[in-house]
Protein backbone atom coordinates (compact mmCIF):
# COMPACT_ATOMS: atom_id res chain seq x y z
CA UNK A 1 0.00 0.00 0.00
CA UNK A 2 3.09 2.45 0.90
CA UNK A 3 4.72 1.73 -2.36
CA UNK A 4 1.60 2.37 -4.33
CA UNK A 5 1.09 5.70 -2.43
CA UNK A 6 4.60 6.30 -3.56
CA UNK A 7 4.49 5.80 -7.17
CA UNK A 8 1.03 8.23 -6.73
CA UNK A 9 2.64 10.83 -5.68
CA UNK A 10 5.99 10.42 -7.55
CA UNK A 11 3.47 10.33 -10.96
CA UNK A 12 1.71 13.40 -10.21
CA UNK A 13 5.25 15.55 -9.44
CA UNK A 14 5.91 14.21 -12.72
CA UNK A 15 3.08 14.71 -14.72
CA UNK A 16 2.43 18.24 -12.71
CA UNK A 17 6.23 19.44 -14.16
CA UNK A 18 5.34 18.47 -17.60
CA UNK A 19 3.49 21.52 -17.97
CA UNK A 20 6.05 23.81 -16.83
CA UNK A 21 8.99 22.99 -18.67
CA UNK A 22 10.73 26.53 -19.25
CA UNK A 23 11.29 27.36 -15.60
CA UNK A 24 11.70 23.36 -14.61
CA UNK A 25 15.04 21.90 -12.90
CA UNK A 26 15.49 18.02 -12.99
CA UNK A 27 18.49 16.61 -11.12
CA UNK A 28 19.89 14.40 -8.70
CA UNK A 29 20.52 15.06 -4.68
CA UNK A 30 23.74 13.47 -2.71
CA UNK A 31 23.78 12.71 0.64
CA UNK A 32 20.89 12.34 3.10
CA UNK A 33 18.69 11.61 0.83
CA UNK A 34 20.05 10.41 -2.14
CA UNK A 35 18.11 10.73 -5.48
CA UNK A 36 16.01 12.55 -7.70
CA UNK A 37 15.06 16.00 -7.24
CA UNK A 38 13.49 18.65 -8.98
CA UNK A 39 12.64 22.67 -8.74
CA UNK A 40 10.03 24.81 -10.29
CA UNK A 41 11.15 28.70 -10.44
CA UNK A 42 7.20 30.56 -9.52
CA UNK A 43 9.00 33.85 -10.31
CA UNK A 44 12.88 35.49 -9.66
CA UNK A 45 12.74 34.69 -6.10
CA UNK A 46 10.48 31.82 -4.88
CA UNK A 47 10.25 28.18 -6.14
CA UNK A 48 8.87 24.86 -5.35
CA UNK A 49 11.31 21.92 -4.79
CA UNK A 50 10.82 17.98 -4.08
CA UNK A 51 12.97 14.62 -4.43
CA UNK A 52 11.96 11.02 -4.56
CA UNK A 53 14.70 9.72 -2.76
CA UNK A 54 16.63 7.00 -0.36
CA UNK A 55 17.08 8.02 3.15
CA UNK A 56 19.55 6.52 5.22
CA UNK A 57 19.37 7.92 8.40
CA UNK A 58 17.02 6.18 11.32
CA UNK A 59 16.87 2.81 9.28
CA UNK A 60 16.78 2.85 5.48
CA UNK A 61 13.59 4.32 3.15
CA UNK A 62 12.05 5.63 0.41
CA UNK A 63 11.48 9.69 1.03
CA UNK A 64 9.25 12.28 -0.88
CA UNK A 65 9.85 15.69 0.69
CA UNK A 66 8.69 19.21 -1.52
CA UNK A 67 9.82 22.78 -0.07
CA UNK A 68 8.18 26.17 -0.69
CA UNK A 69 11.59 28.60 -1.57
CA UNK A 70 12.64 31.91 -0.98
CA UNK A 71 15.72 32.91 -2.24
CA UNK A 72 18.12 36.36 -1.72
CA UNK A 73 20.64 37.18 -4.63
CA UNK A 74 21.88 40.09 -2.57
CA UNK A 75 23.59 38.16 0.34
CA UNK A 76 26.69 36.50 -1.42
CA UNK A 77 28.50 37.68 -4.52
CA UNK A 78 29.75 34.75 -7.06
CA UNK A 79 33.85 34.40 -5.77
CA UNK A 80 36.03 36.17 -8.50
CA UNK A 81 35.91 36.41 -11.96
CA UNK A 82 32.37 34.43 -12.07
CA UNK A 83 29.43 35.33 -14.03
CA UNK A 84 26.44 33.11 -12.49
CA UNK A 85 24.69 33.93 -9.30
CA UNK A 86 25.21 32.71 -5.64
CA UNK A 87 21.53 32.75 -3.96
CA UNK A 88 21.20 31.59 -0.46
CA UNK A 89 17.54 30.29 0.40
CA UNK A 90 15.54 29.00 2.72
CA UNK A 91 12.05 27.61 2.93
CA UNK A 92 9.52 25.19 4.45
CA UNK A 93 7.94 22.16 3.54
CA UNK A 94 7.13 18.61 4.08
CA UNK A 95 8.52 15.19 4.19
CA UNK A 96 7.48 11.32 3.97
CA UNK A 97 9.85 8.56 4.90
CA UNK A 98 8.37 5.29 4.14
CA UNK A 99 11.03 3.27 6.57
CA UNK A 100 11.41 -0.48 5.49
CA UNK A 101 13.83 -1.68 8.47
CA UNK A 102 14.35 -0.64 12.12
CA UNK A 103 16.24 2.26 13.13
CA UNK A 104 16.54 3.62 16.65
CA UNK A 105 14.14 1.46 18.78
CA UNK A 106 11.19 1.93 15.92
CA UNK A 107 9.24 -0.46 14.29
CA UNK A 108 10.05 -1.79 10.98
CA UNK A 109 8.08 -0.38 7.83
CA UNK A 110 6.36 2.85 9.34
CA UNK A 111 5.40 5.67 7.68
CA UNK A 112 7.41 8.88 9.03
CA UNK A 113 5.54 12.86 8.61
CA UNK A 114 7.71 16.08 9.38
CA UNK A 115 7.74 19.40 8.45
CA UNK A 116 11.41 20.79 6.82
CA UNK A 117 13.05 23.84 7.14
CA UNK A 118 16.08 23.79 4.32
CA UNK A 119 18.62 26.43 4.60
CA UNK A 120 20.98 26.46 1.42
CA UNK A 121 23.03 27.94 -1.71
CA UNK A 122 23.03 27.83 -5.07
CA UNK A 123 25.34 28.42 -7.83
CA UNK A 124 23.46 29.64 -10.86
CA UNK A 125 25.26 29.20 -14.12
CA UNK A 126 25.05 32.00 -16.48
CA UNK A 127 23.99 30.97 -20.08
CA UNK A 128 24.08 27.74 -18.94
CA UNK A 129 21.15 25.19 -18.51
CA UNK A 130 21.96 24.29 -15.03
CA UNK A 131 22.59 25.12 -11.14
CA UNK A 132 24.68 23.35 -8.07
CA UNK A 133 23.22 23.29 -4.28
CA UNK A 134 24.01 22.22 -0.93
CA UNK A 135 21.60 22.53 2.27
CA UNK A 136 21.19 21.33 5.49
CA UNK A 137 17.68 20.74 6.54
CA UNK A 138 16.01 19.98 10.49
CA UNK A 139 13.42 18.09 10.33
CA UNK A 140 10.43 17.89 13.02
CA UNK A 141 9.41 14.57 12.44
CA UNK A 142 5.45 14.48 13.85
CA UNK A 143 4.56 10.64 13.45
CA UNK A 144 4.62 8.17 14.62
CA UNK A 145 6.63 9.92 17.21
CA UNK A 146 7.73 13.23 17.84
CA UNK A 147 11.86 13.80 17.03
CA UNK A 148 14.16 16.17 15.68
CA UNK A 149 16.40 15.01 12.58
CA UNK A 150 18.62 16.65 9.85
CA UNK A 151 19.53 16.00 5.88
CA UNK A 152 22.67 17.38 4.63
CA UNK A 153 23.13 16.94 0.81
CA UNK A 154 24.21 18.60 -2.16
CA UNK A 155 23.11 18.17 -5.89
CA UNK A 156 22.58 19.32 -9.34
CA UNK A 157 19.67 20.66 -11.45
CA UNK A 158 19.82 20.59 -15.11
CA UNK A 159 16.86 23.02 -16.69
CA UNK A 160 14.65 21.65 -19.71
CA UNK A 161 13.62 24.30 -22.42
Amino acid sequence: MKSKIAVAILMGLISTCAFAQDKLGLGFILGEPTGFTVKYWLDEEHAIDGAAAWSFWDGDGFQLHSDFLWHDFDLLDAPGDADGKLPVYFGVGARLKFRDDAGRNHDENETIFGIRAPLGISYLFEGKPFDLFAEVAPILDLAPDVELNVSLAVGMHFYVK
